[in-house]
């Protein structure tokens, strides 16, 4: 009967084939550790362990973005606090060592504390369908770069007949040309043909990821509307940065509280940095970085477009900021404003 009384915090240290767990009371002390299969047969055998050493109030996990997102969501759907904790600092490591128990006991310390992150991100609804087809269209894009940047390197050394007839061509029109090749595979000893062979072969992969890449962004736009009608229509977000917006968030807005903590999330809230008699902010380095990025996009796209923003730009200069000042300054703006849209689409993101 104590043990079912008794309030515990729950730490898990996650890795690719087991957790190792440790729990707490709510004093700090350590009642046990265990380690378990990162399966769904191991979280829930975990989660019975730890109801067997009283009632979980939280659990803090590292890495719940990665190894830990399939614990997180069991943990979640039986109505345990689920909150993120970053790594032990170094500090600690070098006073305590390095363990999996240790890192466990950590964790749970963290959330004891108050010092944990705050609530995962699901990754049980449509936003973590963007997010799949969003890696995928980034990955095939980064590869068609990858494979033209290639084509341009072999063209640099090619024989001279073939780089004289394709240096000054576009990329576009360089991959059309590599593709009409025509290599003698029975004469590869030659250079030439060597070259031609080497041209085509990864002419044909741009191509192909080109394809690929297009498909993958017409699904991703149709899903990003749907989620977001509201937020897809302010001016200055396209379908990409919209996505990249959703997917800081995840599928369950609510563990946002303000549209201060969505700035804060995104990196463009000011940092308090004052000592002494000085008083200032600093710019916020930290955050969701590609949130960051989408807001950045968004507010030089209507620096360029948006008679406001470019109005306010001109005030703001004669005010003597500079544009790296405005542009922070009309993130943090365009931040708020994404936020209320954000709000307005809840019940379609959330359905």
């Amino acid at each position: 009967m104590a043990r079912a009384k008794r309030q515990i915090i729950g730490g898990v240290d996650t890795h690719a084939s087991t957790h190792h767990a440790a729990v707490i009371d709510m004093h700090g002390r350590l009642l046990d550790d265990a380690e378990f299969a990162a399966s769904p047969a191991g979280y829930a055998q975990m989660l019975s362990w730890m109801r067997m050493r009283g009632r979980p109030q939280a659990v803090g996990i590292e890495g719940t973005g990665a190894y830990g997102a399939g614990l997180a969501r069991h943990l979640h759907e039986h109505g345990v606090e689920v909150l993120e904790v970053p790594r032990p600092d170094r500090r600690l490591r070098r006073q305590r060592g390095k363990s999996d128990p240790i890192d466990a006991e950590a964790a749970a310390r963290t959330v004891l504390a108050g010092n944990a992150s705050g609530a995962p991100k699901l990754a049980t609804g449509p936003i973590e369908a963007i997010r799949m087809l969003r890696v995928a269209r980034t990955g095939a894009v980064k590869a068609k770069t990858a494979a033209a940047n290639t084509l341009q390197a072999v063209l640099v050394t090619a024989p001279e007949p073939l780089r004289g007839q394709l240096r000054h061509l576009s990329t576009a029109k360089l991959i059309d040309a590599c593709l009409r090749l025509r290599p003698d595979t029975a004469n590869l000893h030659d250079p030439v043909q060597a070259a031609k062979l080497s041209l085509r072969s990864i002419a044909t992969r741009a191509r192909a990821l080109d394809t690929e890449a297009r498909v993958l962004k017409k699904q991703l736009n149709a899903l990003t509307v749907a989620a977001a009608p509201t937020t897809s229509a302010i001016f200055g977000l396209g379908p990409d940065t919209v996505a990249a917006l959703l997917i800081a968030i995840g599928d369950n807005p609510d563990r946002l509280r303000s549209e201060a903590a969505f700035a804060h999330l995104c990196g463009v809230a000011p940092i308090p940095a004052s000592s002494g008699k000085t008083n200032r902010h600093r710019l916020h380095r930290g955050g969701d970085r590609s949130g960051n990025r989408a807001l950045h996009i968004a507010v030089v796209v209507r620096l360029r477009y948006d008679q406001r923003s470019r109005a306010y730009a001109t005030r703001r200069t004669t005010e003597g900021k500079s544009m790296t000042e405005i542009i922070r300054c009309q993130k943090r703006y365009l931040a708020r404003e994404v936020f209320t849209a954000l709000r307005a689409d809840y019940g379609a993101i959330t359905t």
